[in-house]
């Protein structure tokens, strides 16, 4: 068997298994097997695959079978410009979450030294993202999961950024650290009753304590929210994530609670999904 043939098995089983991106999560699939770019596995089609190979290839064929995220198989997610490494022990990076980081860097100058806050860090894409391209500041990142910081260190390392941020295994209630320019955070938004509706490759497979966020979807939120007050400097900046039809009921929290609203950023589906503020 060669790799187009091999390749073609993955397309055929991947489509008659209802998984809508058959073809590309072949390729990658058999590129993470053979340890080959997209772009030299298709000038190889003809190459003679090893049967040792061929039996990794469709363990990963069965594993997208039952939904399980490319980024989980192949353990590697795009996110800003840059690659990280995921396991399901952090949410897959998501390119709404890159707003975060490009509000950021805009309210950054290139040779400026600040000190940032990142809460749930899970695996450490924003906060590395921001620093890996604002070499003066320093940040640290907090996660109640121990085993999601162990993917952010090693993300940290991977990205050489290792000596720049510090990792804590630490409930935001609880932190009481020093006074922060700016705290980023992709809480947990999604209401209890929700999670079930969620689409079988979240719901079976990401971490729902990086998900689930209470009853009413702003447990997490409003505790963000409260505990920043205390940990922002004058003027510092509060950015984070929300969710579908929490806008309204958020900015009247940030406002009540001595927050000035900058700026409400929306996703590609023109959804509110990030919300910048400023203490006074």
């Amino acid at each position: 068997m060669n790799n187009l043939e091999a390749l073609n098995f993955g397309i055929k089983f991947l489509k008659k298994n209802k998984i809508e991106s058959y073809k590309i999560d072949s390729e990658l699939l058999l590129c993470n097997v053979l340890k080959l770019s997209r772009e030299n596995l298709l000038i190889n089609l003809d190459k003679i695959l090893k049967n040792e190979s061929y039996k990794k290839y469709k363990k990963l064929l069965h594993r997208r079978k039952k939904k399980e995220p490319m980024a989980y198989i192949i353990k590697k997610k795009e996110f800003w410009k840059n690659k990280f490494f995921v396991n399901n022990n952090v949410l897959i990076p998501r390119p709404e979450t890159e707003i975060i980081v490009e509000e950021i860097l805009n309210r950054i100058d290139l040779k400026a030294s600040k000190n940032l806050l990142d809460v749930g860090t899970g695996s450490g894409c924003i906060i590395l993202s921001i620093i890996k391209e604002r070499s003066n500041c320093k940040g640290t990142a907090i996660d109640i999961s121990k085993k999601a910081l162990k993917v952010a260190k090693t993300n940290a390392k991977i990205h050489h950024l290792e000596n720049k941020i510090k990792f804590e295994n630490i409930d935001i209630d609880k932190f009481k650290h020093c006074k922060y320019d700016f705290i980023v955070s992709n809480p947990p938004y999604i209401k209890k009753v929700d999670l079930y509706r969620l689409e079988e490759g979240i719901r079976l497979f990401e971490p729902i304590i990086a998900l689930n966020a209470g009853l009413d979807g702003l447990t997490e939120i409003k505790k963000l929210i409260l505990r920043s007050k205390k940990l922002l400097k004058i003027n510092g900046k509060l950015i984070f994530e929300i969710g579908l039809n929490q806008k309204e009921i958020i900015k009247d929290f940030l406002i009540k609670n001595g927050y000035y609203i900058n700026k409400i950023c929306k996703d590609l589906s023109f959804k509110p999904r990030v919300i910048i503020s400023t203490i006074l």
